[in-house]
């Protein structure tokens, strides 16, 4: 982990810009343009969810919109998988480290959203 305090929507932006890198290598055919289009709409929508997130209108707003960045880096964690195991890229290694990042910006989320509704509780 680095030392100094990260910027989650930097980090987030990072990996919208990484998931459209892996989706620009699967092949183009009827699998992998299926995959591609689930994979670039769930692996992109973190980004501009998290915008919501902090623009959001109350307490139960935000947490509603963090969870949304949940299920889709649920989702995308999924399309991932399948294309390791099919595998789509080769190698399949080559997936390790954005299921790596993945697996962190959901342990991410579901600490955010515990926080929050433990913020809000307080209140």
């Amino acid at each position: 982990m680095h030392s100094h305090k990260y910027d989650l929507e930097e980090r987030l932006l990072e990996y919208s810009v990484r998931i459209i890198r892996v989706v620009e290598q699967l092949p183009n055919t009827r699998v992998g343009n299926h995959i591609a289009g689930q994979l670039l709409r769930s692996g992109t929508s973190p980004y501009p969810n998290h915008g919501e997130a902090q623009a959001a209108e109350s307490p139960r707003d935000f947490v509603h919109k963090l969870r949304i960045s949940l299920k889709e880096l649920r989702e995308t964690k999924r399309w991932l998988k399948l294309i390791q195991r099919i595998p789509l890229i080769e190698p399949a290694e080559k997936l390790d480290r954005i299921l790596e990042e993945t697996e962190e910006l959901i342990r991410i989320f579901v600490t955010s959203i515990k926080t929050a509704k433990e913020n809000d509780k307080r209140k």
